[in-house]
């Protein structure tokens, strides 16, 4: 991954330069992974820390506040995903 002026709070800067596939050196694309709930609803993902809560009428129970969004890199060649969980992939 390189690096620029063109940081994300934190310390992690995702360069405007193309991203090299860490895997096959192709070029990574960013992106989203989206969760499809119960309903239809569309959201993106979120990470958070420690294990699940479980709850009564949900699979699990997650306070808002510990939610981190996750955005995705994708090669164009070969395929590979990596993610990173940075508030700055809420939606916007």
């Amino acid at each position: 991954m390189t690096t620029s002026s063109n940081s994300f709070s934190g310390g992690l800067s995702i360069s405007t330069e193309a991203i090299q596939c860490p895997k096959c050196n192709g070029e990574m694309v960013q992106g989203f992974i989206f969760d499809r709930e119960h309903g239809g609803l569309h959201r993106v993902i979120n990470w958070v820390e420690g294990a699940p809560n479980k709850a009564f009428w949900t699979i699990t129970s997650v306070p808002e506040e510990k939610c981190i969004p996750v955005g995705t890199f994708r090669c164009s060649v070969c395929g590979f995903l990596e993610s990173y969980a940075r508030p700055e992939f809420a939606v916007k």
